[in-house]
């Protein structure tokens, strides 16, 4: 059996792959809206996010939802500072140019994680929003939230947060983060299948959203609101996707919940980066998500280690694109994954780094 270590889809727990082999429902139903209800119930629990937050269930990739938050809660008076760390800082930097939300680009050096000083020649300049990926998937940075929460609180922006790899991977408190929206997707931590990305919305956002007007159809939020009032979407989801997330939410909780589950994802974390000490590679994160370490690699290509490790060994890890393609790998630690699986990475990893 292929062992899954990227950062999405990864690889699902038993429950969630028999869901997706089932026939799929008809949703317009009762039964189906249930569903729905319950999954925004747990959500809001696992975030605390503040009393009167929405959920919304989009069909559309992660993507899609950044794009969509944008483009529902940002317009072109305002004013936006986005963090540019790599790959999905850049993304949102690309979603703003497209919709000519005016901004500023904090371009962060490779593995930097986010300061103070980064932030004070913004003080007071009249900024109305900050977009930030709290995970930078593709260097394996967590940016401290506190420090942009701070900022954001003092100068009363708009946090719209790409939680995408880190919802169940890292700690997230809404509440204490006084973030507006926080964005996750099925095919991360939650180890569901692709196709569903949920959008959580504080009460300051859905005001802001009630009096915005947003010129598109599928990504109106006004709509997508007001059919979750039942339970429902406006168009027809990805209906077996909304029920693995309800199977995987329910079994956390039973489990213990998010702490619980975060605490089993950086155990993970840490059990692998203890058992590649000594191999000739270097972390690219100061501070490191527990979604994912990036590793740094001079020795041999890192685009080749990719290759060699799902042709001969069938394990996945994740390459790296761009300038970085031949320098850095990544290894995922979200999914059904075991420290037993982790023993068979680094004896691959071993085999080909080392020879």
């Amino acid at each position: 059996m292929t062992l899954n270590f990227t950062v999405g889809p990864v690889q699902s727990p038993e429950e969630v792959c028999k869901i997706g082999g089932e026939p799929v429902p008809y949703f317009r139903t009762t039964e189906f809206s249930e569903i729905v209800f319950e999954n925004e119930k747990l959500i809001l629990s696992f975030l605390n996010a503040p009393q009167g937050s929405k959920v919304i269930e989009l069909t559309g990739s992660g993507t899609a939802a950044m794009e969509a938050s944008v483009m529902n809660l940002l317009t072109k008076q305002d004013k936006v500072l986005v963090i540019n760390g790599g790959s999905f800082g850049q993304r949102f930097v690309d979603i703003c140019s497209i919709h000519e939300i005016p901004f500023t680009a904090i371009d962060m050096e490779l593995g930097k994680d986010i300061k103070e000083s980064d932030l004070a020649p913004f003080d007071g300049k009249g900024y109305t929003g900050f977009l930030v990926n709290m995970g930078e998937t593709s260097t394996g940075v967590r940016y401290d939230m506190q420090t942009i929460s701070d900022f954001c609180r003092r100068n009363k922006l708009l946090l719209i947060v790409d939680a995408i790899s880190t919802f169940l991977a890292d700690p997230i408190d809404m509440t204490e983060l006084s973030a507006d929206v926080i964005i996750t997707s099925s095919q991360k931590a939650l180890a569901c299948h692709p196709g569903l990305s949920l959008i959580t919305l504080s009460p300051k956002s859905l005001d802001r959203i009630g009096r915005a007007s947003c010129p598109c159809l599928y990504f109106d939020f006004k709509s997508a609101l007001k059919n979750a009032e039942r339970g429902q979407t406006p168009f027809t989801p990805a209906v077996s996707v909304i029920r693995q997330i309800n199977a995987r939410l329910k079994s956390i909780e039973s489990n213990g919940g998010i702490k619980s589950e975060v605490a089993r994802v950086q155990a993970l974390a840490e059990d692998f980066r203890s058992k590649i000490r000594g191999l000739p590679v270097e972390y690219v994160a100061e501070s490191k998500s527990n979604a994912v370490t990036a590793l740094r690699i001079s020795c041999i290509s890192a685009n080749d280690l990719f290759l060699r490790m799902k042709s001969d060994h069938d394990i996945w890890i994740c390459p790296n694109g761009g300038a970085y393609k031949e320098i850095i790998f990544r290894v995922g630690h979200i999914g059904n994954l075991t420290p037993k699986d982790n023993d068979a990475l680094v004896e691959a990893l071993k085999k080909e780094i080392l020879g």
